[in-house]
């Protein structure tokens, strides 16, 4: 793999302001941050992506939210994702005069840290390099929020061994290992809070 990508690669990986394609900076330029989007909706810490049932490849991501001892659940936090179709591309709907990103949801954490997504696995163009991904946005009570790296799927063949070793070493761990149980693939993505993000 040529330099230049491997970079590319891990500065999207590691930058948690990263945008993933023109349609997504386009619409988190605007003068409401999506993630408040949910202001009207009540949350619970179970949610589910829209067309989840019509999707062949369906995904529960479900974890626990700790404060940043790392062992003390955190009650209330919202979780939230966005992420493109099963071919890659984010697909933007409009409601009223605002546009969004279609396939998006929001958790808020019980009183043990819980949450859970059922979602699905995202795809990616067959021209582009970019990695599979799912971006989240986490907010704590009384906290602004703020991007968590992106998540990226252990199985993607576009995740190399340069990158996997260059996340560990900076100490970011977002890839998610997913496993089968019955009808659904399931990955566990535990999360700290306020941690400090290492840059390169």
């Amino acid at each position: 793999m040529r330099p230049f990508i491997v970079l590319f690669y891990i500065g999207l990986i590691l930058s948690s302001t990263t945008k993933i394609s023109a349609q997504e900076i386009a619409f988190k330029s605007s003068t409401k941050n999506p993630f408040y989007d949910y202001s009207e909706s009540v949350l619970s810490n179970v949610a589910t992506i829209p067309d989840y049932d019509s999707k062949l490849e369906k995904l529960k991501i479900t974890g626990t939210i700790y404060q940043s001892d790392g062992v003390t659940p955190a009650k209330d936090v919202i979780l939230y994702i966005e992420q493109p179709n099963e071919d890659g591309s984010y697909e933007i709907v409009k409601t009223g005069s605002k546009r969004h990103v279609q396939h998006r949801a929001w958790v808020k954490t019980n009183e043990n840290g819980e949450y859970t997504f059922f979602t699905f696995v995202p795809g990616k163009r067959l021209s582009s390099r970019k990695l599979k991904h799912i971006h989240p946005i986490i907010k704590a009570p009384n906290e602004r929020e703020y991007d968590l790296p992106v998540y990226l799927f252990d199985d993607d063949p576009k995740l190399s061994k340069i990158c996997r070793k260059r996340m560990k070493k900076q100490g970011v761990d977002c890839i998610l290992t997913l496993e089968k149980e019955n009808d659904i693939l399931v990955a566990k993505k535990d999360i700290i809070l306020n941690q400090k993000e290492k840059n390169i």
